[in-house]
């Protein structure tokens, strides 16, 4: 299967190569592509070089499959001209997202929405793949009625720059600012631009993207999104109000049975989810899963995962997966 990673210089692109060999995705070409002042720059995978070439380029050499992480208007130019080659384009940028031609897919809650005909498919936003991985279970059990998130998010979201920020403060040198603050030792309540409702693009994403996956629009959902300097993953502390009443036992095992989904909730032995051990691993690990007192059928819980992996690289390699497995691509 000839595989095309377009943005495979960039953060997220970089970890889609890693994704695809750990996960032995069957490529037999693979086709790096990246802006033209990248082209001719040699990528390794599986221990072979690859040069770099540009999107036209790519299209001529008619992949079955492209996974795009180059920016919504690269997306947005590029995408439909991909998919006009009969290849179809798993992006990861918020281009297509909330259009309603097409599908936003987390294959564990919903891939099996997805046809042949999909050639554009829209990978979700980092927070709201994780938050939705233990949303999803939940919802078909006992229907939520509301859900307030805050997000506590790693500079990784925001890309090289932020991370470059951060190492200059550690190491006390003056750079590029990707924030208009400081990141190191502060918490930024600022991630992605404000709209003109007062809440910021991100916010709106976990917002518009959780109703539309889990395909309800009744659900209630409010966001606080927060810029930490953490690098590891995102962490969300998430409080859930259900039309029916729940057992946290049966909480855990729902969960704990959801592919993807690890539980690490043992206050006893300090067992909970964190970023530094998120890193680096797919999986969506919750914990600190316990009733509120305040609301009637209601739950507190506490989400974390690698925001370049299962929120963004692995859950599109993922899909991929799915269409080769159900022969919609190849």
């Amino acid at each position: 299967m000839k595989v095309a990673v377009v943005g495979a210089t960039g953060l997220v692109g970089t970890v889609m190569l890693e994704v695809l060999e750990e996960r032995n995705f069957p490529v037999t070409e693979l086709i790096p592509v990246a802006s033209e002042r990248s082209v001719g720059k040699k990528i390794t995978y599986k221990g072979e070089q690859f040069s770099v070439v540009g999107l036209s380029t790519a299209i001529e050499m008619k992949p079955d499959v492209a996974l795009f992480s180059a920016g919504g208007n690269t997306s947005l130019e590029w995408a439909p001209k991909f998919a006009e080659a009969g290849i179809t384009v798993i992006d990861n940028s918020s281009a297509w997202r909330m259009d309603p031609t097409k599908k936003l897919v987390v294959p564990e809650i919903n891939a099996k929405a997805l046809s042949a005909d999909d050639k554009i498919i829209a990978n979700p936003n980092c927070s709201t793949i994780q938050l939705v991985m233990a949303l999803g279970p939940l919802h078909d059990k006992y229907k939520i009625k509301r859900t307030i998130i805050s997000t506590y998010q790693s500079i990784t979201g925001t890309g090289v720059k932020a991370v470059q920020q951060l190492e200059n403060e550690y190491a006390g040198e003056k750079g590029e600012m990707a924030y208009p603050y400081p990141i190191h030792r502060n918490a930024i309540p600022h991630c992605d631009v404000f709209q003109e409702n007062g809440y910021t693009k991100e916010e709106m994403k976990l917002v518009n993207e959780t109703q539309k996956i889990l395909d309800d629009r009744t659900i209630a959902v409010t966001a606080t999104a927060i810029r930490i300097p953490v690098v590891g993953g995102h962490s969300e502390s998430v409080n859930l109000e259900f039309a029916h009443e729940f057992d946290e036992n049966d909480v855990r095992k729902i969960l704990n049975e959801t592919p993807g989904v690890t539980v690490q909730d043992n206050p006893d032995t300090n067992t909970y989810p964190m970023p530094i051990y998120a890193e680096g691993k797919n999986d969506v690990f919750v914990g600190r899963i316990r009733r509120d007192h305040s609301r009637e059928n209601a739950l507190n819980m506490w989400i974390v995962a690698d925001n370049l992996r299962k929120g963004a690289a692995t859950n599109a390699v993922q899909i991929g997966e799915y269409l080769v497995e159900n022969e919609l691509i190849g």
